[in-house]
């Protein structure tokens, strides 16, 4: 079968395309045929070292696809759709995955539509519903709101009746988040977002700020806290943050901060079966609408990750592996 790997740290140039023997699923575990991947920013901190992991390296933490055969201990049957995230090997024509991890995908979401909202929706359901659990009244800033998490997300904190000021880097990016219930957007190459947020806000600040982008934004999303708010860094997609006095946090009001990650609001398996099955059924009921933007083959995963790192791109990307 082939498989898309790493070798060694680097660029999108070291995602090679090796033929490899077809894995053979251990106890607990399911064979799946990958019908779609996920790309996303934790596969691009692997690649490049960032995220430290072991060679040779087949990178995609999440899939869907169907069971082609259950190891010991595994009761899902050959046949049965399935879909998953925080597992790696998605890059790839078959996978071995956990069937702890594994999700039923429900009738009426394909593949594509699973392999897009796993890792991005249940990060946007555990921000919105655990880490800050939104509610009406309450005021949120979410950066990156045109791409795959923010629009999601954006839903999420609507359907909470909350308030919601996004940052984005182009007309057609706010026009995507307006669409997705955005009260307003802020293109922040134009214009200073601390200032913008505190204006609308009328010198208050926000509740909370869900930051994805890390070192570009981190700072200004102290200074647009209300006391007591909550700075929510859950990615870094424009370098690390560097360390911060706890002082800092005194100084602008008993201010929150934390980094928190879906491994950790996923690793139990019924808190896993509640997100994935919220998330899943509300794409299927037509209540959280998805933007694929682009598909690519196995083959041009690369360019994917080129296309995802230039921060250019709208929504989710995906891996068509099989059709």
């Amino acid at each position: 079968m082939k498989a898309l790997r790493i070798h060694n740290f680097g660029g999108p140039e070291v995602l090679q395309l090796d033929e490899v023997p077809q894995p053979e699923p251990s106890e607990n575990q399911a064979l799946v045929r990958v019908m779609a991947a996920g790309i996303n920013f934790i596969d691009v901190y692997q690649r490049s070292g960032l995220y430290k992991v072991p060679f040779p390296y087949t990178p995609g933490m999440e899939g869907a696809g169907m069971v082609e055969k259950a190891g010991p201990g595994c009761d899902l049957a050959p046949g049965t759709r399935v879909a998953w995230a925080m597992a790696p090997g998605a890059y790839a024509e078959y996978a071995s995955v956990p069937a702890a991890k594994l999700v039923q995908i429900p009738d009426g979401v394909g593949f594509d539509a699973a392999a897009a909202v796993m890792l991005q929706g249940m990060t946007a359901h555990y921000l919105s519903e655990s880490t800050f659990p939104a509610k009406s009244g309450d005021v949120a800033v979410v950066h990156a709101g045109a791409g795959g998490t923010g629009l999601l997300l954006i839903q999420l904190l609507k359907s909470k009746d909350a308030t919601v000021y996004t940052t984005v880097s182009t007309p057609n990016k706010a026009k995507l988040a307006k669409q997705a219930g955005a009260d307003e957007t802020i293109l922040y190459k134009d214009e200073d977002f601390v200032a913008r947020v505190k204006e609308l806000t009328g010198g208050k600040g926000v509740n909370v700020v869900y930051d994805s982008v890390g070192l570009t934004t981190y700072q200004g999303g102290l200074e647009v806290l209300r006391p007591r708010g909550m700075l929510v860094l859950f990615g870094q997609s424009s370098g690390k943050v560097p360390p911060i006095d706890p002082i800092i946090l005194s100084e602008k009001g008993s201010l929150f901060l934390t980094r928190p990650s879906l491994a950790h609001h996923s690793a139990d398996r019924q808190e896993l079966l509640h997100r994935s099955g919220t998330i899943l059924g509300l794409v299927r009921d037509g209540k959280l609408r998805l933007r694929i933007e682009k598909r690519y083959p196995l083959a041009q995963v690369a360019q994917a990750h080129r296309d995802l790192e230039s921060r250019a791109t709208t929504g989710k990307l995906i891996v068509e592996v099989a059709t």
